[in-house]
């Protein structure tokens, strides 16, 4: 395909959840991405109903991830004819729709995010008016080039495109950037603990930098116990409201 034309069905990529259904999920956006090659293959009404039905079942995978296959699948679309065509784009289609999910929840929801925000939130605590920059400047490059060099490799490899994925090895980089997230968030912690210390009821101040981290590692401890860590957060919210009330009342008293 001409390059004017790929660039239409990546820019067609980025809106694949703009409609986003419970019935089939992404099906709308990806068929709506496919519609140029589909065109471009100057079939009969029926064939090209047949496609467009074909693109339209239930899809659904990480939105970053899925230009990665949408430029192997165009590739393909591209290359192959027939039944034994139509399965093979099938068969990529969705031995990879789950995989690519997964991978992207684990590292940009579940790593790259929460490391970008806590970068942030720590800069605006130091008084850096700028932090929702840093956030921006953390995570937008990343996507934008798993996205665009996903897609150019997905359609130059067609089904290796796969390959793309697996180099980049985006589950290691996850762990790392959970790593880098605590060490953060521990530097900020013990930063706010000494320009700021705190005592709570009962409780001398030198002594209140140990107790939280005793709080730390109770709720570690609970996380791998198999405790939802839904849980924990609400437990901590309810005897947050309480420790708070108690000082409200000393104040009014």
């Amino acid at each position: 395909m001409k390059k004017g034309a790929l660039f239409g069905i990546f820019l067609r990529s980025l809106f694949i959840a703009a409609a986003l259904n419970f019935r089939r999920m992404q099906n709308l956006g990806f068929a709506y991405a496919m519609m140029p090659v589909i065109r471009k293959k100057q079939d009969t009404a029926a064939e090209t109903d047949e496609r467009l039905t074909r693109h339209l079942q239930m899809f659904n995978t990480h939105p970053y991830l899925s230009t990665p296959l949408i430029g192997s699948l165009v590739r393909m679309e591209e290359e192959q004819d027939g039944p034994d065509g139509a399965s093979s784009v099938e068969m990529v289609k969705k031995s990879l729709s789950g995989p690519y999910a997964a991978i992207g929840d684990t590292f940009f929801w579940g790593a790259l995010r929460p490391c970008g925000g806590i970068v942030a939130v720590a800069l605006s605590g130091l008084g850096w008016a700028l932090a929702p920059l840093a956030f921006l400047l953390i995570y937008t490059p990343a996507h934008i080039w798993v996205r665009t060099q996903g897609f150019l490799e997905g359609y130059r490899r067609g089904k290796q495109g796969v390959e793309f994925v697996r180099r980049m090895d985006l589950p290691r980089i996850a762990g790392r950037l959970r790593w880098i997230s605590l060490v953060v968030l521990a530097a900020w912690g013990g930063w706010l603990a000494q320009r700021f210390p705190v005592s709570a009821e009962g409780i001398p101040s030198p002594a209140a930098a140990p107790a939280a981290l005793a709080v730390v590692v109770i709720c570690w401890m609970l996380i791998r116990k198999g405790v939802s860590q839904v849980y924990i957060l609400y437990g901590a919210m309810i005897l947050f409201l309480v420790m708070a009330s108690r000082e409200w009342l000393v104040f009014w008293k």
